[in-house]
């Protein structure tokens, strides 16, 4: 009998926080993590990291003379990987990485190019560092393994395909353990005015600026965020096992738009069924959405979640109304966040939805939603150990 693939640990950093604890208690305090900076000359809603993980970032980047030429991107996933080390050990273990990202090294890139355009001139570390593979080597560099290093961008859904690939490589007996994720420090002038020029941006003055699920607003209401969560993915259970990957799916669907997916989420609903029949069960206790906050994006999903699982609605919550869309790493922060729900055994409430049911005496199985682009969904069922 195949052993299951098990996430044994799990660190991220984001605005919630730096620590597993930290994390849980802005979950349950429920304050929305965002601040206004000026991009282009206008004010806007962000989710940056906490002052603690700035700190912490400083100190990696002064800890060896060739971070410094290393983009946020990079530093995050390092930061966020350094921390899920000091739990689970990789020594003897056959270990491959894969930590994707969405825009990859926005900040170093944009400057670079700054740069070409004022005199016409290129550093000689520009390419090496803003390539995506970046992260991923990186991250091998500090922890001194010698596996396999995959980065890749998969936008919005970036972080669940390098978990989906983690499960791909332990099936296989390609690796004894994965460190999979996503990072994300798109803060940036030229990003923020891609996202704006989209018109998916909140323009609310409140600090509740993400309507996350909030089903009847007529608004976009997306805020970005920074950061970078990754996990270990093993076979079997142990003393170190969080969750238990119970199940997963995935699918595309034709494009209508380039930036969308169907009203009726098609491949939300292929992703969740797919799930579901791997995993053996008929539904789960909770789903984490993706849930951006955009019209389209919230409805389509909640749409399909309606089509699959009929009348008998499972919970359903978000966290991007709390920490924003933090693209490449948003899809880990979700997993992060329903593991800390079945090991507290409670719902973290969307305050923009109202669960016409009641949060069962256990938590048993939680659903995780991430859709990028191209309508590229993942869905992944975890359940306690």
């Amino acid at each position: 009998m195949q052993l299951p693939i098990t996430i044994s640990g799990i660190a991220s950093v984001s605005a919630l926080g730096t620590s597993q604890d930290e994390v849980w208690q802005r979950y349950i305090l429920g304050q929305p993590l965002f601040s206004k900076e000026i991009f282009n000359g206008k004010e806007s809603w962000i989710s940056a990291i906490t002052a603690e993980g700035d700190t912490s970032l400083s100190k990696l980047r002064d800890s060896n003379v060739h971070y410094n030429r290393l983009d946020r991107t990079v530093l995050l996933a390092m930061l966020a990987t350094k921390k899920m080390a000091s739990m689970v050990s990789l020594t003897g273990k056959r270990a491959g990485i894969n930590i994707g990202s969405s825009r990859g090294a926005t900040q170093l890139f944009e400057a670079y190019h700054q740069q070409f355009l004022t005199d016409g001139s290129v550093s000689a570390y520009t390419s090496p560092t803003t390539t995506l593979g970046n992260i991923s080597s990186w991250v091998g560099q500090e922890l001194g393994t010698d596996g396999i290093a995959i980065d890749h961008s998969v936008t919005c859904s970036t972080a669940m395909h390098a978990l989906l690939n983690g499960i791909a490589w332990l099936g296989a007996n390609m690796a004894d353990a994965f460190l999979v994720g996503g990072s994300e420090a798109a803060l940036t002038p030229f990003t923020m005015a891609q996202i704006q020029g989209m018109k998916l941006y909140s323009t609310t003055e409140n600090v509740m600026a993400c309507e996350s699920m909030r089903l009847q607003k007529t608004k976009n209401t997306m805020v970005l965020g920074e950061g970078a969560a990754v996990a270990l993915l093993e076979r079997g259970i142990s003393e170190k096992t969080q969750a238990v990957i119970q199940g997963y799916g995935f699918a595309t669907e034709t494009l209508e738009h380039s930036s969308s997916i169907s009203a009726n989420g098609v491949c939300f609903q292929k992703s969740m069924k797919m799930a579901l029949d791997n995993a053996k069960l008929e539904s789960v206790d909770v789903i984490v959405l993706h849930a951006p906050g955009t019209v389209k994006g919230d409805m389509a999903e909640y749409n399909a979640i309606a089509k699959v699982f009929s009348q008998k609605l499972p919970l359903l919550t978000s966290n991007k109304w709390l920490v924003g869309h933090t693209f490449a790493a948003s899809g880990m922060l979700s997993i992060e966040m329903a593991i800390l729900m079945l090991q507290h055994n409670k719902l973290i409430e969307n305050p923009f939805f109202s669960n016409q049911r009641d949060l069962p005496k256990t938590l048993k199985t939680i659903m995780i939603n991430a859709v990028g682009f191209g309508g590229n969904a993942v869905s992944i069922i975890l359940s306690k150990p």
